[in-house]
């Protein structure tokens, strides 16, 4: 019979999981570990949540006497709820007839790599605007191991493990410094990393992904003098009242004479800690991390005082890019099964964590034609931005 010549559905499901999988350059590299939670046997629900608890943080004793300190457990919620696709046209059946390379050159391909991309570029973009450490000069491209040494400065400050480290920057950035370090990114000999899109190489300690999806941001219109303007500061804000500027979400900033502590020695470093905007209303910020001058969170040596300058980065009214230096703990990435529908071919594939249905629609008699749409139901959470340091170019 001529339909056993057509393209079966796991032969589509397959193709398409595959380019998925190559393309999806920054998701590969975060933690995506935590599915298992959201699955079900028949396929999962709209809304998955997952609590994902992060780690629990202490301050030392000095001397022998004790001193009980209560353990709070902390989480992030992961919500699994956002539903892409792509629809492919309506494939006839002398089509479907070709070979899969065919097809997937074809059709496959640019379409699954359209939805890649733009799952990729939401997490990527996202991750990069909820991380506050920030290195580089604005306005200029990092075209040095320097800047990219600061970035891993940064990252061994705020504790990230040196394993699974990466760094994502676009093609200006790399071009800028692959003739003067030729020699560090020559062609990786590590075969099996080699069909990862964007893929260059490892060396200083990081796997390096050539990424034209990075995070770009517009600076605000007055980045002139801006100074706390608030007489009620305390430890666990994450709001407060400036004076003068007119900033946007996604800049960063330092405060005078708020230094940045160790972690878990709580010893003072020699820069100010730096925060990333996530809200604005006029002259009133969100902002993040929450600052602690005090106990096992303490992330800085002193609170804000009144009349405090503000440091902005960036020049007003500018867009800037902003590179990722990163360990795959800053964010967790999440896929879930959807279901399959009856009375129709459709299958689910994984491969990496990422769920993908086909589905290939009723056989139009008429017109001799099928119609297929792929469609994944995932979500993302920045867990740990500490373990991520931009680099604005």
């Amino acid at each position: 019979m001529a339909v056993n010549t057509l393209l079966v559905i796991s032969d589509i499901t397959r193709e398409v999981q595959r380019v998925l999988h190559e393309k999806m350059t920054f998701v590969k590299t975060i933690n995506n570990q935590f599915d298992n939670m959201a699955e079900s046997a028949g396929g999962g629900k709209n809304g998955g949540v997952m609590r994902i608890r992060t780690p629990a943080k202490y301050t030392v004793r000095n001397g022998k006497t004790m001193t009980i300190q209560d353990t709070t457990d902390t989480a992030e919620t992961l919500t699994v709820a956002t539903q892409d696709g792509v629809d492919l046209g309506n494939f006839s059946s002398a089509e479907m007839a070709n070979s899969i390379q065919d097809v997937s050159k074809r059709y496959i391909t640019p379409a699954v790599s359209t939805l890649a991309s733009y799952i990729d570029s939401q997490v990527l973009q996202g991750v990069t605007k909820a991380v506050y450490n920030n290195v580089g000069t604005a306005g200029t491209t990092p075209a040095t191991m320097t800047v990219w040494g600061q970035a891993r400065a940064k990252l061994n400050q705020y504790l990230a493990p040196k394993e699974d480290r990466s760094i994502q920057l676009n093609s200006i950035a790399m071009a800028s410094m692959v003739d003067a370090y030729k020699a560090l990114f020559a062609p990786t000999p590590n075969i099996s990393k080699q069909y990862i899109e964007g893929y260059i190489a490892q060396n200083s300690g990081f796997e390096w992904y050539e990424n034209e999806r990075i995070y770009s941001a517009l600076t605000g219109s007055d980045h002139t003098t801006v100074t706390i303007n608030d007489a009620s500061i305390a430890d666990g804000d994450t709001t407060v009242t400036t004076a003068g500027g007119t900033v946007t979400v996604g800049t960063v900033f330092t405060i005078a004479n708020v230094l940045a502590v160790h972690p878990e020695t709580k010893a003072v470093y020699a820069h100010n800690q730096q925060f990333v905007i996530t809200a604005v209303s006029t002259n009133d910020w969100t902002f993040s991390p929450a600052w602690y001058a005090s106990g096992p969170n303490q992330n800085v040596d002193a609170l804000p005082v009144t009349a405090a300058a503000v440091t902005l980065v960036g020049t007003a009214s500018t867009t800037y890019p902003y590179h990722l230096a990163y360990q795959r703990d800053i964010a967790a990435f999440a896929t879930q099964d959807l279901p399959l529908p009856k009375n129709t071919e459709a299958m689910r594939k994984k491969i990496d964590e990422i769920s993908v249905r086909v589905v290939l629609n009723h056989w139009d008699a008429v017109n001799d034609v099928f119609a297929t749409r792929i469609d994944v139901l995932w979500g993302y959470k920045t867990i740990r931005p500490e373990l991520g340091c931009r680099v604005i170019g």
